[in-house]
C-alpha cells in the first residue's frame, strides 16, 4: 500500500493529522490549566489578606498561634483545597495546615510572593509548591503585620494536592474516556474521508499511468479518445490526461505519416525501377545489337536500330526530367513566382504548339476562349506545364479523327480552363486515382500505355501550390474532360504547405 501515491497520502494525512491532534490536545489541556490557574487565582486574590484579617493572626508583636491552628483546622475541614503556610521574612516555613510528613520544603522562593504583593502581578502567578518540589501553584499571599519583629507572611496555595487528586480523578472519568473515544472515532472518519478523497484524486493518475504503459508498449492510435480543443478545462491532471492524448495521437499521426511515406518510397523505387528498366533494356538491346552485327546489317537497318535507340533515350530522359520535376514540387524546391498574366493568350501559345502533334495523330484540336477574360495570377511557367501535360494526356488517348477541346471561361472571381477529348474514357474505379504518381488505368494499351504516369501527378501539384484542385469526368468510350480554376485577383495559400502564407494579392 506505502508503494502507491495513495496510500503515502494517506498515511503522510494520519500522521500530520495525530501530530494536529496532539498538539491541540496538549494545547487545549496546558490553555485550560492557564485559564483555570488564572480563573483562580484572581478570585482568590484576596484570600490571605482577609483570613489574616478575620481570624487575628497577630496579637502584639506575636502570630496567635492558637488562632492560626484554628484556622487550618477549619479551612482544611471546610475547603481541602487550599493549603496554607506562614513564612518568616527570608523564605522559611515556619507552620502550616498540613500533616507533617507531607511537607516536602523547608522554605519558598519569596520573589513571586512580593510580586504578588505590589498589586501588578500579571495571573497566573505561579509559586513554590511546599509539597512538590518539582511544581509551582497558584497561590495568594499577604504579610502579617507584626510590631518589631521581622515580617511574616500567610502563604495560600489555592489548588492543593487535593485539587490535583480531584483532577485526576476528572481525567480518568467516563464522560472524559467517551469523549476521547469520540474523538479518535471523528479522526477515524475524517482519516476515512481524506483517503477516499486521495483515491479519488489518484484514481486518474493510475489511469493515465496505465494509458502511457499501454502507449509504451504498442501502437494506441485506435485506443486513444479524442483530446478537448483546449487543455485549459480541468485541473492540472485533466490537462496532463490532455496534453498526453494529443501528444499521443500526434506521434500516431507520426508513425502512419512514416509508414505511409516509406510505402510511397517502396513504391516509388519499384515504379521506376520497371519504368527505366523499360527503355533501359530496348536501348542497351538495339545498340549491343549494332555492335555485334553492324558489319551485317544494311544501312538501313542500321538508322532504324540507332531511332529506336534514340526514341528509348528520349523517353528515359523525359521520365528522369518528370521525377525531378515532380520531386521537386513536392519538397518545395521550386517556389512560385506569380505574376499578373492572360490565361487566354496563354492557352492560345500551348495549343499552337501542339497543333502539329495533334496533326501527327490524326487529332483536331481546337479553342474555346469566352471574350473579355480577366487577367489571371500565377506562376505562367508552372500554368504552361500544366496545359502542357494535360494537352499531351489527352492527344496521345485520342484516337484518330478525334477530337480535343480547350475551353476557357469566366466564373465569378475566377477563370475556369478545361481541357475535353473524345478518348478511351476512363473507367469510374480508376478515376480517385488517376493523379497519383505512377498510376495507370486498366483500359490504357499500346503506345498509351508507354507514359510513366507521372503528368497528372505533376499538374495536380502545381495547382495545389496556387491553391487550387483539378478535376476529372469521363464517360468511358465518350471522353474526358479536365478542370481547374484560376482566380483573377488572388489565390489562396497551398492547404499541403505549412509553411503557405495568406493569398497572394494582384499588383
Amino acid at each position: 500500500m506505502l508503494r502507491t501515491l495513495s496510500g503515502r497520502l494517506a498515511l503522510l494525512l494520519f500522521c500530520a493529522l495525530c501530530a494536529i491532534v496532539a498538539a491541540y490536545g496538549v494545547l487545549t489541556f496546558r490553555g485550560s490549566q492557564v485559564h483555570l490557574d488564572e480563573a483562580n487565582q484572581k478570585l482568590n486574590r484576596d484570600l490571605a489578606r482577609y483570613l489574616v484579617d478575620a481570624n487575628k493572626l497577630v496579637r502584639g508583636d506575636s502570630v496567635n498561634q492558637r488562632a492560626l491552628a484554628k484556622l487550618f483546622a477549619n479551612l482544611m475541614s471546610v475547603n481541602p483545597n487550599i493549603e496554607i503556610y506562614l513564612l518568616d521574612d527570608d523564605g522559611t516555613i515556619l507552620t502550616y495546615s498540613a500533616a507533617e510528613n507531607r511537607v516536602k520544603r523547608t522554605s519558598v522562593d519569596l520573589v513571586p510572593v512580593r510580586e504578588f504583593l505590589t498589586g501588578r502581578a500579571m495571573f497566573p502567578l505561579m509559586g513554590d509548591d511546599p509539597r512538590d518540589p518539582s511544581r509551582r501553584k497558584v497561590f495568594s499571599a499577604a504579610p502579617l503585620p507584626l510590631q518589631g519583629n521581622p515580617e511574616a507572611y500567610l502563604y495560600v496555595v489555592l489548588g492543593g494536592e487535593e485539587y490535583d487528586s480531584v483532577a485526576n480523578m476528572l481525567l480518568e472519568s467516563r464522560l472524559l474516556r467517551t469523549n476521547l473515544q469520540v474523538g479518535a472515532l471523528a479522526a477515524g472518519f475524517l482519516i476515512l474521508a481524506w483517503f477516499l478523497l486521495f483515491w479519488s484524486i489518484t484514481r486518474r493518475l493510475r489511469r493515465l499511468n496505465a494509458r502511457v504503459e499501454q502507449f509504451r508498449r504498442g501502437p494506441l492510435a485506435a485506443d486513444m479518445p479524442a483530446a478537448a480543443s483546449s487543455p485549459a478545462a480541468g485541473d492540472e491532471i485533466d490537462q496532463l490526461d490532455i496534453t498526453f492524448t494529443q501528444m499521443a495521437q500526434r506521434i500516431a499521426r507520426q508513425v502512419d505519416d512514416m509508414k505511409q511515406t516509406d510505402q510511397v518510397r517502396r513504391d516509388l523505387i519499384a515504379n521506376v525501377s520497371h519504368d527505366l528498366r523499360t527503355p533501359l533494356t530496348a536501348l542497351h538491346g538495339y545498340i549491343e545489337t549494332l555492335l555485334i552485327k553492324g558489319a551485317e546489317l544494311s544501312p538501313a537497318q542500321q538508322r532504324e536500330y540507332l531511332e529506336t535507340a534514340a526514341r528509348s533515350s528520349q523517353r528515359l530522359n523525359k521520365l528522369v526530367s518528370e521525377l525531378f520535376e515532380l520531386a521537386k514540387l513536392e519538397s518545395r524546391a521550386a517556389p512560385l513566382e506569380p505574376e499578373v498574366f492572360s490565361l487566354a493568350d496563354l492557352v492560345q501559345d500551348v495549343v499552337g504548339e501542339f497543333q502539329l502533334v495533334a496533326e501527327q495523330h490524326g487529332v483536331l484540336l481546337r479553342t474555346r476562349i469566352d471574350a473579355d477574360l480577366a487577367p489571371v495570377l500565377g506562376d505562367i511557367r508552372m500554368i504552361e506545364r500544366v496545359l502542357d501535360n494535360l494537352l499531351q494526356n489527352a492527344i496521345q488517348h485520342t484516337p484518330a479523327n478525334g477530337d480535343v477541346t480547350v475551353h476557357a471561361a469566366r466564373e465569378a472571381e475566377a477563370v475556369t480552363v478545361s481541357v475535353s477529348d473524345t478518348g478511351c474514357g476512363i473507367p469510374q474505379d480508376d478515376l480517385p486515382y488517376i493523379f497519383d504518381r505512377f498510376y495507370k488505368a486498366r483500359n490504357v494499351e499500346g503506345e498509351n500505355a508507354q507514359g510513366a504516369g507521372l503528368g497528372l501527378a505533376i499538374a495536380k501539384r502545381i495547382l495545389e501550390m496556387h491553391g487550387t484542385k483539378i478535376h476529372a469526368e469521363s464517360v468511358l468510350n465518350v471522353g474526358t474532360t479536365f478542370t481547374f480554376s484560376l482566380a483573377t485577383t488572388a489565390f489562396p495559400p497551398d492547404p499541403s504547405d505549412p509553411t503557405s502564407s495568406a493569398a497572394i494579392p494582384m499588383t
